[in-house]
């Protein structure tokens, strides 16, 4: 067998392929096993040590019944102290003294100011303008003198009559003395037997007769008397009442001018100049900005606690003025009462009538109260529960309240001072026992 000759020898191991066996390099598993050990106790070491850190949070949240964001809600400390019971109004300035003047009588007016002006006392306003009325005055100041003249002409009848009277007095009285003196001398004439009995007799009987024409004449001059003095009595009553009617119509005439009662500004002007007013239409409101009062819209509620002569805080400007509680209506009207207060010095500059003011009226000051700011939780929880906090969690707690102000209320149980109170409300906590704060 003839041996391959060198030339296919090389083509031969031209055309063969090449392994990796010459590349590939054996590797010590020990220091890779080493690392892994090493990263997995790592591992576990980080795991122990955060599960250390968060098993007490873990522990609450799976105590509580409820999570809620601690940034959603509002929570204060309960303190002790004064607790001044107060009832918070609202109140409009309104003039203690705005008198309303009237047409005294059908006319026609005539303005002398405009709205807005400012009037003394007894400055006049407006004149109401009544030709009846003058005309009536006129004719009856003619019925006056008329009545005068009557009265001076019945004294003078009452003169001449009692001259008259004491006339006819006087000459019974000279008829009495001569019918006396012929009396006298019969009498002695008879004594003497100078004359008849039947001739002294007759002079007996005039002397009576003259008696009584005397007494018959003072009789009827003091009848006549009473009578004149009747009747001057009447003129002059009549005088009187003639005087009183033209009193009365000069006063009505008086108040055709309308004054205004006090010093201050006119509020308004009910009429137009030259209109026709009827008796009684309103003409003009005077407004005394120097006595201001405050008119209070009080809850029906308050209405037991309300008393005059509570002191009030009115709320101005930015400014709080002390005020005093006047009176209290006795009728409710929308479920408010309406009352009324003062302010205790001078009005605040500047004020006007109408102006809205916010007003805290005090109540009652309650020593050493436990209490907290008032919020929702009140009536979410029905004012019987409040939620305390202690750390990350919220504990429904059984409360009883007292007294409230405007800002406070006060707790008879259940709360001590320096806890913490949630003062939100409680719709989202579903009456849960326990609620976890997140944060």
């Amino acid at each position: 067998m003839n041996d391959p000759s060198p030339i296919s020898h090389r083509f031969a191991a031209a055309d063969s392929i090449r392994d990796t066996s010459d590349q590939d390099r054996s590797l010590d598993p020990a220091p890779r096993l080493r690392r892994r050990r090493w990263l997995l106790s790592l591992g576990a070491a980080v795991g122990l040590l955060g599960a250390l850190i968060w098993a007490p949070s873990v522990g609450r949240i799976f105590s509580s019944q409820q999570t809620v964001s601690r940034a959603q809600l509002r929570i204060a400390a309960v303190t002790r102290g004064t607790l001044v019971r107060d009832v918070s109004a609202q109140g409009r300035i309104v003039a203690a003294t705005s008198p309303t003047l009237y047409s005294p009588i059908d006319g026609t007016i005539r303005l002398l100011v405009h709205a807005g002006e400012t009037v003394e006392r007894g400055q006049g306003l407006a004149i109401v303008d009544s030709p009846e009325l003058r005309n009536e005055l006129e004719g009856e100041r003619s019925s006056l003198e008329t009545a005068l003249i009557a009265l001076d002409r019945q004294r003078l009848d009452a003169r001449r009559s009692g001259l008259r009277f004491q006339q006819g007095i006087d000459l019974a009285r000279l008829d009495l003395q001569a019918a006396q003196r012929e009396l006298r001398r019969a009498e002695d004439s008879l004594e003497h037997q100078v004359i008849s009995r039947h001739d002294y007799e007759e002079a007996v009987d005039a002397e009576e007769a003259a008696q009584v024409s005397h007494h018959q004449a003072v009789e009827q001059a003091a009848l006549e008397t009473e009578a004149l003095q009747f009747e001057l009595a009447t003129r002059e009553l009549a005088l009187e009442r003639q005087r009183m009617r033209v009193a009365e119509l000069e006063r009505q005439v008086a108040e055709l001018e309308i004054t205004s009662p006090v010093d201050g500004i006119v509020g308004n002007l009910a009429v137009e100049e030259r209109q026709a007013v009827l008796r009684s239409t309103p003409v003009a409101t005077v407004v005394d900005l120097t006595q201001l009062e405050v008119e209070l819209s009080v809850p029906e509620s308050y209405g037991d606690d309300l008393a005059p002569g509570a002191t009030v805080e009115i709320s101005w400007n930015g400014e709080a003025y002390r005020g005093e509680l006047l009176s209290v209506s006795p009728e409710v009207e929308e479920a408010q009462i309406l009352a009324r207060a003062r302010f205790a010095g001078d009005p605040p500059p500047g004020i006007k009538r109408n102006q809205r003011v916010s007003t805290r009226i005090l109540l009652e000051e309650i020593e050493d109260a436990v209490m907290v700011p008032r919020g929702p939780f009140l009536d979410s929880g029905a004012s019987r529960i409040a939620y305390v906090v202690e750390g990350d969690l919220a504990l429904r707690r059984e409360i009883k309240v007292g007294a409230g102000s405007v800002s406070q209320i006060q707790i008879l149980d259940g709360l001590v001072a320096g806890e913490e109170v949630i003062l939100s409300s409680y719709e989202r906590f579903e009456q849960a026992d326990t609620v976890y704060l997140a944060r």
